[in-house]
Parts: C-alpha cells; structure tokens; sequence
C-alpha cells in the first residue's frame, strides 16, 4: 500500500510555493483502503514553522481525510532553495466508532505485539513563478489585427482633422472671392462712372467754349470736384 501500512498517502512530499514573506499552504490526503478505524497523527522536526490542521483524527473505513500543512512567513530563503524540514506520519488501528477526541499521544506509543505504521515526508520548496510570456504567434497573430484598427483610428483622425483644417480654408477662399468680385464690381462701377463724366466734361468743355470762349468758373468746379471724386474711387478700388 503507498504510502504506509494503513494509510495510502498522497502526495509523497510536501510541496510548498516560496515567497519571501508570505505564507504558504498544501494538502494531503490521507486514503483508507481498510475495513478499520485507523488514528493518524502528524509530527514535523520543525514545529514552530508549520502548522498543520488536523494534526490528530481518525479515518473512517473506506474513507478519505485532508491534512492543510501551512508554512508561515519567511524573512529569508535557504541556500540553494534547499530545505532540511521533514514530516512523519503516524497511523494505528483503533477500537469501532472511536472519534478525534479518543486519540492520545499514548496510541502511537511502540508496543510489543502493537503496529504504528510510519511514514516519512520531506518538504520541497517550488519557486513561485512569474507570468507565463505571451507566445510569439499569439502576438504575431494579434498585432496585425491591433495595427489595422491602430492604423484605421489615425487615418481617421488625420481624415477628420484636415476636414476640419480644409474647412476654415474654404471659407477663407469663398470670402476672398466674393471680396475680390465685389471690388471688381466696384472698379468697373467706378470706371464706367468716371468715363460718363468725362464726356460730361467733354460736352461741358464745348459748350463753355462756345458760349464764352474760355474756362468758366463753373468748369473749374467741375474739374475739381470731379479729379476728388476719380482719387476716392482709385483709393476704394
């Protein structure tokens, strides 16, 4: 039978996760394969260390029993990751219907045509691992992916945002246009306007001649009033 005379026990060994300053805890199972009541006790070499709970009970006939080993907190780690703590179990057959609190130290006692079953457990130290790295085609696979919806988003914003740049410049454009005509508007007014009056002056210029022979003072006026007139329009345009 694994493990013992009376009890089958698994795991073999103590296996407990190592983190400076933390505790750490494992479990056995302690089976029984017999048609009898066996009583169980655990010992450790290091008892201050550990703390194991239940460490006395009884296994029923055909039933099964867990043991929590907690190791407390350590400040440092030993050399080499190497521990030198060791567990013994201890089993015994006892009377039909006997319960945890029938079990005294004196049943393990080793007696003349009396068996205590033993078995011995070292502890092993397991490192506690780091996170397990994402494979490399999981990555490759995943990154095109990100990349294109990366990529999509900029193209997007860079679309919104020369959109948004165009727009200003369009409307900038549309006012200097609709600027630009109006002065055109306005010179083409303004030429059509002093040609007009030219040829007042022109008809002006004969009449006076005629009727005086020379400048008047209403031509002169006039002239003025309308050299004014041609320097406000050419300033505006």
């Amino acid at each position: 039978m694994n493990g013992g005379g009376f009890l089958e026990i698994e795991p073999k060994e103590l296996k407990f996760v190592f983190e400076l300053k933390k505790q750490s805890s494992c479990s056995l199972q302690l089976i029984n394969k017999t048609d009898q009541y066996v009583a169980f006790k655990v010992k450790t070499t290091n008892p201050k260390k550990y703390c194991v709970r239940p460490n006395t009970g009884i296994v029923l006939p055909r039933a099964t029993c867990d043991v929590t080993v907690t190791m407390q907190a350590q400040k440092e780690a030993p050399p080499d990751m190497q521990c030198k703590d060791k567990f013994l179990l201890q089993s015994v057959i006892t009377e039909h219907s006997a319960t945890t609190k029938d079990v005294t130290p004196e049943m393990f006692n080793k007696e003349p045509g009396k068996v205590v079953d033993e078995f011995k457990l070292r502890v092993v130290y397991v490192l506690s691992s780091p996170p397990s790295p994402v494979p490399e085609e999981a990555e490759e696979g995943s990154s095109p992916r990100s990349s294109t919806f990366e990529n999509g988003d900029q193209s997007l914003q860079t679309h919104d945002s020369e959109t948004r740049s165009n727009e200003p410049q369009k409307e900038k454009s549309s006012e200097a246009l609709a600027m630009i005509s109006k002065l055109t508007e306005e010179k083409n007014s303004a030429i059509q306007y002093n040609q007009k009056l030219r040829q007042e002056l022109d008809l002006l210029r004969k009449e006076c001649s005629m009727r005086q022979g020379g400048f008047g003072i209403t031509f002169v006026m006039l002239v003025g009033l309308l050299g004014a007139l041609i320097g406000y329009m050419i300033k505006k345009s």
